[in-house]
């Protein structure tokens, strides 16, 4: 016997006719399932088969009627059917509503009076030279003389009472209540940029609550210069909290009389932004 060759075990018996007979060779047969699967490829066949059939059915089914039933079956050919035509009777044309006259707009009197022209001195004629202001003063300057009806009433404008130079300087004069942004010359702290640097350094305290969190920051704080230097209108432009705001709010209020600002050489109310640090050393 060669060495790679398998022989068949002599007991075993292949008895199973069909593939399902092999899988269920050592199981229940009676429960159901075997018939299920006996049963499953006949079942699709005749299913499949009886789809296929009446498919078919529904396709030839036209054909069938027709060829049985021939005069039931509707044609595309258009009937022709045949019509009088009738005509209509001729409607009366309406009568036009007569309009009531127009009345011609009154006119003015005319004078003749064209474009001067330079021509020689027998060649000048008396129609052609210019109206006297008599003529003109009861007549309008046309191409020819005609007589008006009168009737016409020429409205004249109001005389406008031209403004005096007293009236125009009170309208150019700007309201003192009004406070001015930018000027000539800006209003300052007594003693100048450095004097306001010292009296902050001297009167600003750091707020606990600031100081705690660590805040730092700018406050700007807005206000009026007056014309006496007073300083009004006093106001938090922006601010950081944690009591700086009121801080800043405090030390202003407390400034001395700034010198005013100045416009066209007068003394005028400006608006002045001042920021105030707040930085933790």
């Amino acid at each position: 016997m060669h060495p790679l060759a398998v022989t068949k075990p002599a007991n075993i018996m292949y008895t199973a006719s069909t593939l399902d007979e092999l899988v269920f060779e050592n199981r229940l047969k009676a429960y159901g399932a075997f018939d299920l699967r006996r049963q499953y490829r006949p079942t699709l066949t005749r299913a499949l088969g009886l789809g296929v059939g009446l498919f078919l059915l529904g396709l030839g089914l036209p054909t069938v009627y027709g060829y049985l039933w021939p005069d039931g079956i509707i044609t595309d050919q258009p009937t022709l059917i045949e019509a009088e035509l009738t005509k209509l009777p001729d409607v009366p044309a309406e009568k036009p509503i007569p309009l009531p006259p127009v009345e011609a707009p009154p006119t003015v009197n005319t004078v003749r009076d064209l474009p001067p022209v330079v021509m020689p001195d027998a060649e000048v004629l008396e129609d052609v030279l210019p109206p006297t202001t008599d003529e003109l003063a009861d007549a309008t300057p046309s191409d020819q003389t005609a007589e008006g009806t009168g009737d016409v009433e020429v409205i004249q404008p109001p005389e406008g009472n031209a403004p005096t130079v007293v009236e125009k300087a009170v309208e150019a004069e700007v309201k003192s209540d009004e406070p001015f942004i930018s000027v000539e010359q800006q209003p300052q702290f007594p003693g100048g940029l450095e004097s306001l640097r010292s009296f902050l350094e001297k009167n600003l305290r750091y707020p606990a609550q600031a100081s705690r969190s660590g805040i730092s920051g700018r406050v700007v704080v807005s206000f009026v210069v007056n014309t006496d230097g007073s300083l009004t209108d006093v106001q938090v432009l922006k601010g950081i909290g944690f009591g700086c705001d009121e801080e800043a709010l405090r030390v202003v209020k407390q400034m001395p009389p700034w010198k005013p600002g100045k416009q066209s050489g007068r003394t005028v109310r400006v608006k002045f932004n001042l920021p105030i640090a707040f930085a933790l050393e």
